[in-house]
């Protein structure tokens, strides 16, 4: 029998990080498509305009605010869901947030928000809806990463290591979902442009408007398989890159990012 694949008469899609950037695009995309989907994110505000942007359109919008790194929220939220929505058939975990890391003023603290919002807050999704899926015996999931999970990259080393991480995850958990009827795909997304990407302070390649990326993860979930990379020609050029040998790798992104004209400044012997 087939892997299961999400259909809008089967249940609920739900949507995190869905106040902006490519969570609202999709949740709003999806519900062109007649879904019915719940929307989390931490303003609840935010939500409500969504909501309403999404009236008259084939399905709804319902608002669910949570902040995705709050664990017995997350339990909550799908309990909710569930409870006035319906079965949650389909989740796209996509919560997450670009803190820049530079090696002349690192500080523990943007490396554990990432961690707590790009890895954590995807688990503690994870986790309940999976629970409640395996007990129907089918479900899809969907969790946002990135082409920063493939290598290093100037700046990215929290951002980077939390989309590693979230591969990895899938990777592992995929063996036995998809004995339990439970799709799982990762999409490695290149530059969109979103609230994110204006924080990054080197050139981005190809960069995708976000409509166009929303409508790339809609076709992925109807059709597409394990990762879901895109554009492609930035992507499997970055997947060629990883096959290069690391001193070659490394001395092609310092020309590429502009890495090697960047001045460090210096050190902040200063104490907190």
């Amino acid at each position: 029998m087939p892997l299961y694949r999400a259909s809008p008469k089967d249940g609920v899609a739900w949507v995190t990080g869905a106040s902006t950037g490519i969570g609202k695009a999709v949740a709003l995309d999806l519900a062109r498509a007649g879904y019915t989907v719940a929307a989390t994110a931490r303003d609840q505000a935010d939500l409500k305009l969504i909501e309403q942007e999404a009236m008259g359109l084939p399905g709804r919008i319902l608002a669910f605010p949570c902040d995705v790194s709050d664990e017995k929220g997350m339990e909550r939220t799908v309990a909710a869901i569930e409870k006035e929505a319906g079965p949650i058939v389909l989740a796209l975990l996509n919560a997450g947030t670009y803190l820049p890391i530079r090696g002349d003023r690192m500080e523990t603290t943007n490396f554990v928000r990432s961690f707590e919002i790009n890895v954590l807050g995807v688990i503690f999704g994870l986790v309940p809806v999976v629970d409640r899926m395996r007990e129907r015996g089918f479900g899809q999931v969907a969790v946002t990463g990135s082409v920063t999970s493939y290598f290093g990259l100037p700046s990215a080393a929290a951002y980077g290591a939390t989309k590693a991480a979230l591969n990895n995850l899938v990777e592992s958990l995929r063996f036995d979902l998809e004995k339990m009827n439970i799709r799982l795909q990762v999409f490695n997304p290149g530059f969109i442009a979103t609230p994110l990407t204006e924080k990054a302070k080197f050139p981005m390649p190809a960069l995708m408007k976000v409509e166009d990326a929303s409508r790339r993860i809609l076709k992925a979930f109807q059709s597409g398989g394990f990762e879901v990379t895109f554009p492609r020609r930035l992507t499997w050029s970055l997947k060629f890159l990883r096959l290069v040998p690391q001193p070659i790798r490394f001395w092609l992104l310092y020309k590429i990012t502009g890495w090697d004209k960047r001045p460090i400044g210096p050190r902040d012997r200063r104490r907190s």
